[in-house]
């Protein structure tokens, strides 16, 4: 039986889906979290959970019914649209789709939930990882103790401080940035705009830019305009000042109205989020005593994919970990075994998706998608 904690950096869905797949088999681990608490900050939009990845980790995890009760019924409708505002396909969420839509801070507080209070440190920030040698890792932080692990796992997202103790990749950008809005009582103070965005999520899609909005519980339209541009015109925009929604809303000149007001009347600053990727098919050595997960291991393009992805991680490393209590390189080895096809297949996938919504066919091989897939129930277009 294993009884060193498994030490575990981040508490995003990732780490916390491990933790919890670990205390289902009575194996203790520590989440160490930047975060000061689990509402330091906000968690995001919402996501489609697909119940070939993301809602396996959640079998795991023993979280199915508690899953259920955060679904947004109706939420998996989704429309593709031109810079116009014409519809030119549909998808009714009628309940059969297996990707339904929750929001990520609900999915997370589900996960904080069903641990153990003391499994999570908040407020420790990671400021260095070193191998101590034989499998050995110490871990300091900007508060709080160093840690020393035999089995550290790193995932800690994007920029993660767990990382290159396995790998020199570094995330570069991929020439498109998101930049993210909110409207608020959407259909009493915006009711063209909701009726443009429908019940779901609205892809109103030209080459090279695109705005995608989802219909969040609380009657909220939440917005990504993406933009193919240069990360220095991202940079050059003071986004706290009044004329940067001006700045961005200049990209969509000749769009309709409806569509352009989920910009210009944001009930909230616009955000940037200039969007990164690793390497395809990143990939490391084994290591002793050391693995990641998430975005961590595989960040890549939004492709719908990457919370599902990362609790898949989580459920399968505690699944080997639990399967090889004595034996943490064997544990390992069979993680990353799955590990590496399931994040080239990805990355395949996101790049596609890039393409679909942004690429010079758009947003009409996307509608042909929704079209095919309403001809055959089975098949899913990709969403975001």
């Amino acid at each position: 039986m294993m009884t060193t904690p498994v030490t575990i950096i981040g508490a995003g869905l990732g780490g916390l889906t491990l933790a919890r797949v670990l205390h289902v088999n009575g194996i203790p681990a520590v989440v160490y979290e930047a975060d000061s608490s689990a509402e330091a900050r906000t968690q995001g939009g919402q996501l489609d959970i697909h119940d070939y990845n993301g809602q396996l980790a959640l079998e795991a995890a023993g979280l199915m019914e508690e899953f259920r009760a955060i679904i947004h019924e109706g939420g998996a409708a989704s429309r593709v649209l031109d810079s116009r505002g014409t519809v030119l396909a549909e998808m009714p969420d009628d309940g059969t789709h297996g990707r339904p839509e929750v929001l990520r801070g609900d999915l997370r507080r589900i996960l904080l939930d069903s641990l153990p209070a003391e499994t999570i440190q908040w407020g420790r920030k990671v400021t260095d990882a070193r191998s101590l040698g034989d499998g050995l890792h110490e871990v300091t932080f900007a508060e709080g103790p160093a840690v020393t692990t035999g089995l550290l796992v790193g995932a800690d997202g994007a920029w993660s401080r767990i990382r290159p103790l396995l790998s020199d990749a570094k995330p570069r950008y991929t020439g498109t940035s998101s930049i993210e809005t909110f409207l608020y009582d959407a259909d009493e103070r915006h009711p063209a705009v909701a009726k443009a965005v429908g019940g779901g999520a609205m892809y109103a899609l030209s080459p090279g830019k695109g705005i995608i909005a989802h219909r969040e519980a609380g009657n909220i339209l939440h917005t990504y305009f993406e933009l193919h541009c240069p990360e220095e015109w991202v940079d050059g925009i003071d986004f706290t000042a009044a004329a940067a929604t001006a700045q961005v809303a200049a990209e969509l000149q000749g769009w309709a109205p409806e569509l352009t007001a989920l910009i210009t009347d944001s009930d909230t600053a616009p955000v940037p989020r200039p969007i990164y990727t690793l390497p395809d098919g990143h990939r490391w050595d084994r290591t002793p005593g050391v693995t990641l997960l998430g975005d961590a291991a595989h960040l890549m393009p939004p492709s719908g994919e990457g919370a599902n992805l990362a609790m898949l991680d989580g459920a399968e490393l505690a699944k080997a970990i639990a399967a090889n209590p004595g034996d943490i390189e064997a544990a390992l080895t069979t993680y990353e075994q799955g590990l590496f096809p399931r994040s080239d297949a990805a990355y395949a996938d996101a790049n596609e998706t890039v393409d679909l919504f942004l690429g010079d066919q758009t947003p009409f091989k996307l509608a042909n998608l929704f079209t095919a897939a309403l001809n055959a129930p089975h098949e899913e277009p990709a969403q975001s």
